[in-house]
Parts: structure tokens; C-alpha cells; sequence
């Protein structure tokens, strides 16, 4: 029964693409967990929550892509060895400093991104608009996020490039 009215055949593509993400956000999630943990330094507080709250995001993230597909009728990836040998992001050292595991976080969101943005192109071409409207969420909400640790990696006396109305 095709209750979604969805071609089958596009959806294989769809779903790749959305496995291929869940692998990417388990490995993101740890990464997060793991500089969680060992955070050390004057930043601290500001950052161990700030970690808690993305990794918390990311857990659920991870429980909708998986359901995404599950709505799409196939099955989700769910064993975390194969998460390792197809994600795009790798494990990271525990060792790093507050601007290096910030810095990291950042790599890993435009992983993300691009790995987003890959979904989105299969799902119009499936005319998949459940897919494109979850995955345009998570896009927008991970750039606001990278902004704000951007922002807080950068240097005071970097400016922002400014553009004229002229």
C-alpha cells in the first residue's frame, strides 16, 4: 500500500541519502558527547552546557531521520559499525581545547549541511515534501547554531563583511 502516493524507485534514492545523514548525526553526537565530558578550562560552564545542548538536539535529530524513514517504509541503518564505516565525519581526540573542539563542531556541521542539502535534492526530484520540509528545519536551525559558535570562536576585533546600498 503506497499511503504517501510517492514513487517507490525515487524513495530508494531518498532514503539512501537520509541513512547516509543518521550516520553522519551518530557520529556528530558522539563527538559532541565526547567533548562534553572532557571539557576542561575557563570556558567551562559555558561550553559543557552548550554541548549538553546540542547533543540533546542531535539525539533527537537522530530518532526523526531514523523515523523519516521508517515513514518512507524502509528500514533505518541501526548498527553503529556500519555508522563508522559510512559517515563523513570521524571520531574526534578527547584532548582538544575549548576553541579546537568548537572548531571541530563547525567541521562537522557543514558535513552536515552539505549532506542535508544532498537530501533535499533527492527528495524534490521524489516530490518528497515531508523529507524536504524536516530537512529544510534542521538547515536552518544548524546554520543558526554555527553562526552563534562562530561567533564565539572568532576573535573581538574580527568584523563581518559589510555590504553597501548603493
Amino acid at each position: 500500500m503506497n499511503y504517501l502516493n510517492l514513487n517507490e524507485d525515487k524513495l530508494s534514492n531518498v532514503v539512501i541519502e537520509l541513512n547516509q545523514l543518521l550516520a553522519d548525526y551518530h557520529l556528530y553526537y558522539q563527538n559532541l558527547r565526547n567533548f562534553h565530558w572532557n571539557i576542561r578550562g575557563e570556558n567551562f560552564f559555558d561550553l559543557h552546557n552548550k554541548f549538553e545542548e546540542l547533543y540533546i538536539d542531535a539525539r533527537g535529530k537522530i530518532d526523526e531521520i531514523a523515523e523519516r524513514i521508517l515513514t518512507l517504509r524502509f528500514h533505518p541503518m541501526s548498527n553503529y559499525s556500519d555508522y563508522l564505516k559510512l559517515s563523513k565525519i570521524k571520531e574526534t581526540e578527547s584532548s582538544l581545547s575549548d576553541h579546537e573542539m568548537v572548531a571541530k563542531i563547525l567541521e562537522n556541521h557543514s558535513i552536515l549541511i552539505k549532506q542535508m542539502n544532498e537530501v533535499v535534492e533527492v527528495a524534490e526530484a521524489a516530490t518528497d515534501e515531508g523529507t524536504i520540509d524536516l530537512i529544510g528545519a534542521y538547515i536552518r536551525e544548524l546554520e543558526k547554531s554555527s553562526w552563534m559558535l562562530d561567533a564565539w570562536n572568532r576573535k573581538q576585533t574580527e568584523q563581518l563583511k559589510a555590504v553597501s546600498n548603493k
